[in-house]
């Protein structure tokens, strides 16, 4: 790509209370292929603790500023880093990523060589504390976690940890929907495929996601997507008996035994032994039953929580 034919950039990165990965994410974006002169970095502190000095973290980085928003939640974060964004071009990440040194790069190239198009969703590489010894988390993550391909080829969406479109996009389909903690993208995503645009997967545009490690994480990360998609596909559901249909379907799903993913992952060659496989399988159990329990609770008054 000609310096001519790049537009500029503007990365957004939402951040709570992850300073110490932030600045990982920030070093990577500091060593782009992309000219330097042709990018920005956004980082917005959704609120962290003193501590953490978000600010002083983006100061020791030459392409980053650093601002805050107080409204809490990724989405609400990532809508002021658009409002303050100079870029043609917008990309996303998440702070607990590590951008490929040509994810500029090829992430604005996929998007200007595709005609009408709407966004890039590129490839989420998982990692792990320790590849030789997985915990039983670990394991679940890496056949389960972040399938960039299958969001944007099944459910027109790309997860906002690795996702570039045009400014004009969002000023034409509007930003993200702020009252979410999660499944924002989702929303986004599929209203930008509704507005006609067209949605591409990227296997060439790539960051790098540390998988979660602990039942604590991945409770965490449940509680966070039930809240989602409680309040994305039921709660503003405006007819009664809809709403209350979704809650019930959604439950029943949630409390039904995973019969065919244990089918399925007892054949999936990347486990070895039974064991593995079982592990993996009492993982999606207990994740199904934190979410039924999770949406339980909102029916009856709760609130999303943010993380």
């Amino acid at each position: 790509m000609s310096h001519l034919s790049s537009p500029f950039v503007s990365v957004i990165i939402p951040v709570f209370n992850d300073a110490k990965r932030l600045k990982i994410c920030l070093e990577a974006l500091e060593n782009q292929t992309y000219p330097k002169s042709l990018y920005e970095v956004i980082v917005v502190d959704n609120g962290s603790d003193e501590a953490e000095d978000i600010e002083g973290v983006v100061a020791q980085f030459e392409k980053a500023i650093a601002t805050y928003e107080s409204a809490p939640g990724s989405y609400a974060a990532r809508n002021k880093g658009i409002s303050l964004a100079k870029g043609e071009v917008i990309a996303f990440t998440d702070a607990d990523c590590i951008p490929a040194p040509d994810w500029l790069e090829k992430g604005v190239e996929n998007l200007l060589q595709t005609p009408n198009c709407g966004l890039v969703a590129g490839k989420i590489e998982i990692f792990f504390k320790n590849p030789k010894q997985l915990t039983t988390v670990e394991l679940y993550e890496s056949i389960m976690a972040l399938p960039q391909r299958e969001f944007l080829e099944k459910h027109q969406y790309g997860a906002t940890a690795n996702v570039f479109t045009f400014k004009n996009v969002i000023d034409k389909v509007g930003g993200f929907d702020a009252s979410l903690k999660s499944s924002g993208d989702v929303e986004w995503g599929q209203r930008v495929a509704s507005f006609g645009y067209k949605p591409i997967y990227a296997e060439d545009t790539c960051v790098s996601h540390p998988a979660r490690y602990s039942f604590n994480d991945i409770y965490k990360r449940t509680l966070r997507h039930a809240g989602g998609y409680y309040d994305l596909q039921i709660k503003k559901e405006k007819s009664f008996l809809e709403r209350n249909k979704r809650f019930f379907i959604s439950l029943a799903q949630d409390l039904t035994p995973p019969l065919m993913f244990a089918f399925n992952l007892f054949l999936d060659s990347r486990l070895k032994g039974v064991q593995q496989k079982l592990k993996v399988s009492l993982v999606l159990i207990f994740i199904r039953y934190v979410s039924a329990w999770e949406k339980l609770k909102l029916k009856f008054g709760g609130v999303s929580a943010r993380e």
